[in-house]
């Protein structure tokens, strides 16, 4: 049979640690074959992709998404959950990790069920006609229901608990779930994180009031990452509520201090100011820090009231079009952005190098979940997910496994 090449030039190609100006990237049966200086000499078979000066960069990854489009993945259909999919596709995301939210066993079941449902109905299409335009699940980030009670943020306040031996390990049974959340002093966290990490997840600290001590802990069990830094998370402040004195260090500066945790932030302009956005770039830098979006089923609708989680009885929030709110205004409830809108604010926030840029979105979140081998960067042998630019950083054109789908 003979391979399928495309050929994209006339553009500049984002590489993990440089952008390449003058190259050309050939894909060879969906998978990049080489990244070269533009020449005369292509292959006669290959079809041409002029990226019109724009940027090419690797598909991004988004390791912290709730819904989209009108759905959220807690609402435990297989309609629900392609509509979160494509709905994140449009905005460059090519493998996400829908993430659950504080609810019922059953609730938790119906959606793991589906996710499984759409992730094996777009393993088993081989053609290319088959492919859907839906970003690929990479896997599902347990993330609700095991908050500290005093952090549940927008979530459901009566589904929050301690983790359950016999519940996880129902969750886990699937081998759907790669990243794992639990707070830390809850009852039961060092074995959930010791299990989680024998089942090769990343292994995550969130919604949580956490002490040092308790975070030194759970890193000894296998916790390696912090879930959206500053947000739903212990401080100097809310410790010394808590422990009194003298005032105790927490999540923050666990993270800051220990070069092997990493971290993630909502650079949607509305969660986290520039200046914490800076900090955050350069005191953990592009390798330990990622790109999440959060966003819940408002992306890409008017504003106005939606449910966060399950459509059934998921708690009610605002979204004003930019940000989601509580219902009191009081509170932020989830962003309603995608991970362009992400990458473009974090970008005029901290004017990282471009690569630098790409790589929260898109490397970093591949290494911390294990996937780096075939996603996350454009590098010989690994998958063609790939997304054209705009020279202003506004989605084009992407590509699944070097098949256009946008």
């Amino acid at each position: 049979m003979t391979p399928q090449l495309v050929l994209f030039t006339d553009g500049q190609i984002v590489c993990p640690d440089r952008i390449c100006p003058d190259h050309d990237l050939l894909v060879c049966d969906g998978r990049i074959e080489s990244v070269r200086p533009n020449s005369k000499r292509r292959p006669k078979e290959a079809k041409i992709v002029s990226l019109g000066g724009g940027y090419l960069t690797p598909g991004l990854i988004d390791i912290h998404v709730h819904g989209g489009g009108g759905a959220d993945f807690m609402d435990g259909t297989v309609a629900a959950v392609r509509t979160v999919c494509q709905s994140h596709l449009r905005h460059g995301t090519t493998t996400l990790f829908p993430t659950t939210t504080t609810a019922t066993i059953e609730q938790l079941d119906a959606m793991l069920a589906a996710c499984a449902q759409v992730q094996s109905a777009d393993e088993a299409s081989t053609a290319a006609s088959d492919h859907a335009a839906s970003a690929r699940i990479g896997g599902v980030h347990l993330y609700g229901p095991y908050f500290a009670p005093d952090k549940v943020g927008c979530h459901l306040p009566n589904h929050q608990r301690a983790p359950d031996k016999q519940e996880y390990r129902r969750y886990f049974a699937t081998n759907l779930v790669r990243i794992a959340t639990c707070a830390a002093e809850l009852p039961g966290a060092t074995e959930f994180y010791r299990y989680a990490s024998k089942r090769r997840c990343l292994v995550t600290c969130g919604h949580s009031n956490s002490t040092f001590a308790e975070m030194h802990a759970a890193f000894r069990a296998g916790m390696r990452h912090v879930d959206h830094f500053w947000c739903a998370m212990s401080s100097v402040t809310s410790l010394r509520a808590r422990c009194g004195t003298p005032m105790q260090a927490g999540m923050e500066q666990f993270v800051l201090m220990e070069p092997e945790m990493s971290t993630e932030v909502i650079a949607d302009g509305c969660h986290l100011s520039d200046d914490l956005l800076r900090f955050a770039y350069r005191f953990k830098g592009p390798e330990r820090l990622c790109l999440v979006t959060d966003s819940s089923r408002a992306l890409d609708q008017p504003p106005g009231e939606y449910r966060f989680g399950s459509e059934q009885d998921g708690p009610a929030f605002y979204s004003d079009g930019q940000v989601g709110w509580t219902l009191d205004r009081q509170g932020l409830a989830s962003s309603v952005s995608g991970m362009d809108h992400m990458v473009r604010i974090m970008q005029r926030a901290t004017k990282a190098p471009l690569p630098d840029v790409i790589r929260m979105a898109s490397l970093t979140p591949a290494e911390r979940v294990g996937i780096e081998k075939d996603y996350g960067s454009i590098e010989a042998g690994k998958v063609a997910d790939l997304v054209v630019w705009t020279p202003k950083l506004n989605v084009k054109r992407i590509y699944l496994a070097g098949h256009r789908r946008m």
